[in-house]
């Protein structure tokens, strides 16, 4: 992977990441997660569903942007196609996003992300993004991210598949006080998973479909962390 994608991998950018747990925060509270055993449960079922959806949304929008990366200068305007794909993408993404909660948080990554982006990687791939929706579902501003910086699908699919499992191990160290040698020896053990749900996601882009894996539990932690007077994540 390009140095320039590793950006997009780092949960140092700048893009507001570390402020959502992806559920944890309402599994440990309610007792799911508790040790590094139920953390690792936790994170195979999220990559299997959120996990898996996310990384096909961030390929496809990838995809979609693909032909216009890497120039450098936005276009005089953007297309009426670029706008429904666009557009597309982003009600694809609602339609697997039941929770409203959920569907909020995605909205907030990825505007923050796509801000971030326009400023790191400027050019017509994410002009044409920013002209369809200043906030953007999450994934498709992460696909539209990788294209402008010269990846390709495959790799769109693997940062998000990536990045559904080390957000929420993150947060179980400040929220549980886990190892944090455990929560990556955890992390270590799901590398082939991640690696294949990303190669499940890409292909599956390529032959045309996109996955609605559901997650009942994550949407219900959603909507039960929005209505908690105290919590450390905004999701």
């Amino acid at each position: 992977m390009d140095a320039a994608l590793l950006l997009l991998a780092d949960s140092r950018l700048p893009a507001g990441g570390h402020a959502h747990s992806g559920g944890l925060e309402t599994a440990a509270a309610t007792g799911v997660v508790h040790d590094l055993a139920t953390l690792a449960d936790f994170l195979r079922g999220r990559l299997a569903t959120t996990g898996l959806v996310t990384a096909s949304l961030a390929a496809a929008a990838c995809a979609h942007a693909r032909p216009g990366a890497g120039a450098r200068t936005p276009p005089a305007e953007t297309s009426p196609s670029d706008l429904a794909g666009w557009a597309r993408l982003d009600a694809e993404a609602d339609a697997r996003t039941p929770s409203p909660a959920q569907r909020r948080a995605s909205r907030a990554q990825g505007r923050a992300l796509l801000r971030v982006a326009r400023a790191t990687w400027p050019g017509p791939v994410l002009e044409s993004l920013a002209a369809a929706s200043g906030s953007p579902h999450h994934p498709v501003a992460l696909g539209a991210a990788v294209a402008a910086a010269g990846g390709a699908p495959e790799r769109a699919a693997q940062i998000a598949a990536y990045g559904s499992v080390t957000g929420p191990a993150s947060a179980a160290v400040r929220l549980l006080g886990l190892d944090p040698l455990g929560v990556h020896r955890v992390l270590a053990g799901l590398a082939g998973r991640i690696d294949a749900v990303a190669a499940e996601a890409a292909e599956g882009v390529r032959a045309g479909d996109l996955p609605a894996a559901s997650a009942p539990a994550l949407d219900v932690f959603a909507e039960l962390h929005q209505q908690a007077e105290l919590r450390l994540f905004e999701s």
